[in-house]
């Protein structure tokens, strides 16, 4: 079994992880019906955390659990205390995973953590701005790679800033190509727009054969 863990950690920003966490563990659009990947919460500690939003949040397992053998993709969210030192191992993990060929999606303060630790250095990435990796990260080095674009895909790794949630999702799961292609375009342009017309051409694409 593969699964999506999503780190959890005090004040993260709850509503960046929404999109992808619900389609992940749902698998109400997979092109598989009947399949899904449930999303594990991973914390520094088993501790609860309480989002920004003030969820309270109980971990599902510690990072030193996490192995590439069962990740399908970590999933690194906005949060204001990622400079915490409790907060390295899942840095030192996302970069295990990524060597090994193992999927990371981070957004929002989470570049900035990925950006810090030398993770961004010579991947292709985005954030919330260059002068916010710059100003936030005193070790960054990723300059000549960094892409000023809403998401950017380099292989393995998934970046995006903080308004980039549906981005993030659309990306994840066309990385994990979990939809047809027609009913992630129809998705992620219902949600974008709000048109129902998107809405039912993504019921559509469900009910048409292979």
């Amino acid at each position: 079994m593969k699964y999506a863990y999503a780190y959890v950690l005090d004040t993260m920003a709850d509503w960046e992880l929404g999109f992808v966490i619900a389609e992940l563990n749902s698998g109400q659009y997979f092109k598989n019906r009947g399949n899904r990947i449930p999303v594990k919460m991973v914390g520094a500690s088993k501790r609860p955390i309480t989002t920004k939003g003030g969820m309270t949040i109980l971990p599902d397992l510690t990072v030193d659990e996490i192995t590439h053998e069962t990740s399908a993709i970590l999933l690194l969210p906005g949060a204001d205390h990622w400079n915490d030192a409790e907060h390295a191992s899942v840095i030192k993990k996302a970069k295990q995973l990524l060597d090994a060929g193992g999927n990371v999606a981070a957004i929002c303060g989470a570049t900035a953590a990925i950006a810090n630790s030398g993770l961004l250095d010579d991947r292709q990435h985005t954030s919330n701005s260059l002068d916010y990796l710059t100003l936030f990260c005193p070790t960054y080095k990723g300059a000549a790679c960094y892409k000023d674009e809403k998401i950017v895909v380099d292989g393995n790794l998934i970046t995006t800033g903080a308004a980039g949630g549906l981005l993030l999702a659309r990306e994840v799961i066309a990385l994990l190509d979990l939809f047809k292609k027609e009913t992630l375009e129809a998705w992620y342009n219902y949600f974008n727009t709000g048109d129902c017309k998107h809405f039912y051409t993504m019921m559509a694409t469900l009910q048409e054969s292979d």
